[in-house]
Formats: structure tokens, sequence, C-alpha cells
């Protein structure tokens, strides 16, 4: 198999070009592909040619950590469309979510600092149903409508809702240790 390091991550495991992905399907075909360019399978070959087989692993094994996580696969689609985020300087959210971000967060450290386990699970669950909702808005404005500005904005407040679920893992952590 001859790499083509042009070819987009959805071609490369012949997906469409979509948020929505049938992850049964991209399992297999990276599988596949790994079966292919992994490089125990060309440590016989010569030094060039071992290059490029780890090369070529690693882009595969790049496409498929992209395309498996949403935040990610959403990030890339953006960019094959010429639709950056702008997720690092453009930090311009609703007030309505900017009051909603710091009640979440307020009852967090207020459920950390007292070790209410079953209060932060409660929050995780309303986040994870949140974040489910941004997902298929996030579908729907790239799958459907193309509405790549409505995308790249709803992708924006996914991004704070996962990082609080992050600290919500770390608290119940700490308080499972």
């Amino acid at each position: 198999m001859v790499p083509d390091f042009r070819q987009d991550y959805f071609s490369l495991f012949g997906l469409p070009r979509a948020y929505r992905v049938d992850a049964g399907k991209l399992d297999r075909a990276y599988h596949a592909m790994q079966g292919q360019v992994h490089p125990d399978r060309h440590a016989h070959l010569a030094e060039s040619e071992r290059r490029l087989s780890m090369q070529w692993a690693t882009q595969v094994n790049e496409a498929y950590r992209t395309l498996k996580t949403p935040l990610l696969r959403a990030h890339y689609l953006l960019r094959l469309a010429g639709a950056e985020t702008d997720h690092e300087s453009n930090t311009a959210m609703p007030p309505a979510f900017l009051m909603e971000q710091m009640e979440w967060r307020e009852a967090v450290a207020e459920a950390r600092a007292a070790g209410d386990h079953h209060e932060l699970e409660k929050l995780m669950q309303r986040l994870k149903r949140h974040g489910d909702g941004l997902r298929a808005e996030i579908e729907r404005d790239l799958d459907a409508n193309k509405d790549y500005p409505a995308a790249a904005d709803a992708l924006r407040r996914l991004m704070f809702i996962e990082k609080l679920e992050h600290e919500i893992e770390d608290a119940l952590e700490a308080l499972e240790s």
C-alpha cells in the first residue's frame, strides 16, 4: 500500500465526510488498516521504507483518534470546510451560557468542598445531557445545514462543557482516594 498523506481522514477509512460516523465501520477500517501499516510488518525493509511505514502508521493512528472523538471530529470537519473555530481567540459566549457555566462551576466547587459524591454525580449527568444536546446541534449544523459558524459556536460551548466534565471527574477521583 502506497501512502497518500494528502488524503483526508474520512477518505482514508472509506467513510463519508460527516460528523455522524458509523463507529463500527470506523473501528473495522482502522483495524484493517493497522494490519497493513503496522511498523512490525515492515521491519525487514530498508530504513527509508521503515520510516515511511512509521509515518503512515502515525497518520492512521491520528486519523482514527480524530474521527473517534466527537470534539476532534467536529474541529477537523470545520477545518476541512475552511471554517476554523478560533477557539483560542474567540471566547465570546452568549451571556446565558456564561451564567450557566458560572453556576455549574460554583456547584462543582461546593460539592467538592463538601465531599458530596452524589451531588457531583448529579452534576455530571446534567452536563452529559447538555453535551449530548450540543453534539446533536453540531451534527445538525455540520451534516444537514452546512452552517459552519453555528457549528463552531456550538463546538466552543461543548469545549466548555467537556472541560467541566473533566473537573468533575477529577473531583470524584479525589473523593474516592
